[in-house]
């Protein structure tokens, strides 16, 4: 055994060549506390932060920011979905031209890499160069392809609930869980395993500000499908509708919608502001870890 100053010798390869591989996201859903997950936007038009990072640089520093603040799980989009409408369609390879330059050195930070995106193939070569999972806006109900291709690298899936129109009049709770229970079925038609499937209930999406607040409220009742949810309020419209604000000054409200979230059940949140979501749930965390102290003493 070598003495406790002398070198040690080895042939492993540089911790800066081999990566440690990222914690499944199963393993991390067994630490028994909400997951953050970070917006990486590499688009000149989403609705919060378009533009600051489509260069590759700037997008990679806020990549390593949001892991030094505490994000469990990166997620990147390359083409803006915009949930309000308004968003411009691009082609595969232009998503690819934006992501490409940026996806090794994200995945090289070592966390769990979510690809947002709506393409097969574009999620396809993601999952190929290094992401783990696949976060799909229409829940596999809108590229055909998508199922089987993630099906086929056997990986988890979000699904999350979108609408081609806004209807003001249905119950969008009811909506919301039928939506689910189809995702569930093409999941399961393609080979899915049911322990791979997160749902999202998609705020903001295909609903009014008030659908998306009545989402939010009734956030428990989809626990019922007994699989983890992902809730993504942050700076949405619908904070507006309640407090007039511009979406970089939603933090208020953002953090209020996730931590309501997470207390009616939610197991991840998918947040801009990283490190202000990471101080707000382990604050929560301590009050209720004191309350319970309190109780039992």
């Amino acid at each position: 055994m070598p003495k406790a100053m002398e070198p040690v010798t080895t042939t492993a390869t540089p911790p800066d060549l081999a990566p440690t591989a990222p914690p499944p996201l199963a393993a991390l859903l067994k630490l028994g506390r909400p997951l953050v997950m970070g917006i990486l936007n590499v688009t000149p038009d989403s609705f919060s932060d378009g533009g600051q990072f489509l260069d590759p640089k700037r997008a990679i520093a806020h990549a390593e920011a949001m892991a030094a603040q505490g994000a469990d799980i990166l997620d990147i989009g390359a083409e803006s979905t915009r949930p309000y409408g308004c968003n411009k369609p691009v082609s595969a390879d232009d998503e690819l031209d934006r992501l490409k330059p940026v996806l090794p050195a994200v995945v090289k930070l070592g966390l769990p890499v979510s690809i947002d995106s709506l393409k097969a193939d574009v999620v396809a070569y993601a999952l190929d160069h290094g992401a783990t999972i696949a976060n799909d806006v229409w829940g596999l109900q809108g590229d055909p392809a998508m199922a089987a291709a993630v099906a086929a690298r056997g990986v988890p899936i979000i699904a999350m609930h979108n609408r081609t129109e806004v209807d003001p009049a249905i119950d969008i709770v009811a909506d919301v869980a039928a939506f689910f229970s189809r995702s569930i079925q093409i999941a399961s038609a393609a080979g899915i395993a049911r322990d791979n499937i997160v749902l999202d209930p998609g705020i903001g999406f295909g609903k009014t500000p008030e659908q998306s607040i009545i989402t939010l409220a009734h956030t428990a009742a989809f626990t019922a499908f007994g699989l983890p949810l992902l809730v993504g309020a942050s700076r949405k419209r619908f904070i507006n509708s309640v407090s007039p604000s511009p979406p970089d000054q939603r933090i208020g409200g953002s953090l209020a919608s996730h931590l309501y979230a997470v207390r009616q059940g939610a197991a991840i949140v998918r947040v801009h502001d990283v490190a202000e979501t990471v101080q707000a749930l382990r604050v929560m965390a301590a009050i209720d870890l004191a309350a319970v102290e309190k109780i039992t003493t």
